[in-house]
């Protein structure tokens, strides 16, 4: 049974690390920008939305294309979070893809 001892710690050692990795992914910070610059969207690591900051001027334009340009930053900003969060998860399970790991 020695073995399985020895699994366990390393599915112990990997747990903290994926600890470690939350905790770091939900201090990063990730802005994206549309319209032109007229609206920035900022995410941290975890796909939370943490600002958003909306030029005065381009709240003059249609109201379909602000809400079109509003949802497309934010999406790009949350896809920007979770490919970096995932290509952190594969460097940490060696790429092996243990399921719920991401």
């Amino acid at each position: 049974m020695a073995g399985v001892g020895k699994l366990l710690k390393q599915a112990q050692k990997m747990q903290k690390q994926m600890e470690q990795l939350q905790q770091e992914q939900a201090q990063k910070r990730y802005e994206v920008s549309g319209g032109g610059g007229a609206v920035k969207a900022t995410v941290n690591g975890q796909g939370e939305l943490l600002a958003l900051a909306i030029d005065a001027e381009f709240l003059k334009e249609d109201k379909g294309l602000i809400e079109e340009t509003l949802l497309s930053t934010i999406q790009e900003a949350m896809r920007k979070a979770k490919a970096n969060s995932e290509s952190a998860m594969q460097g940490l399970s060696g790429g092996l893809g243990f399921p719920g790991l991401m």
